[in-house]
């Protein structure tokens, strides 16, 4: 079993940056692809990047791309996105994943275990 405990939203500014944590309990490191996706107010739930077991493959949303980062320390069952020029169309929960498998890694049918989200408001 695991669980996954999301930090780091808040209210920024179009333009600044936030750092979003994501604590695993349970061994994630060498069994789960990790991910991150957002809902907005009045929208699905989209994905946002994800990232391979071992951190050497990476896949981001095309409007995200360039901007945002995710990263993981398998040490510490840790993973992050850091999001960088952020605009107001960011503005939404966002959520830490854990997948077993490796295809269709933008489905959110393809994750078994989530947190519970982060509120990210982007101010213009």
């Amino acid at each position: 079993q695991v669980q996954l405990v999301e930090s780091g939203g808040g209210l920024v500014q179009a333009g600044g940056s936030l750092r979003l944590s994501c604590a695993a309990s349970g061994r994630i490191a060498s069994n789960y692809r990790v991910g991150w996706f957002r809902r907005a107010p009045g929208k699905e739930r989209e994905f946002v990047a994800r990232l391979s077991r071992s951190g050497g493959t990476t896949y981001y949303a095309d409007s995200v791309k360039g901007r945002f980062t995710i990263s993981r320390d398998n040490t510490k069952n840790m993973v992050y996105l850091q999001m960088n020029t952020l605009k107001p169309e960011d503005t939404a929960v966002y959520y830490c994943a854990a997948s077993s498998t490796i295809s269709q890694y933008g489905s959110a049918a393809r994750y078994d275990y989530w947190g519970q989200g982060t509120q990210v408001t982007v101010s213009s």
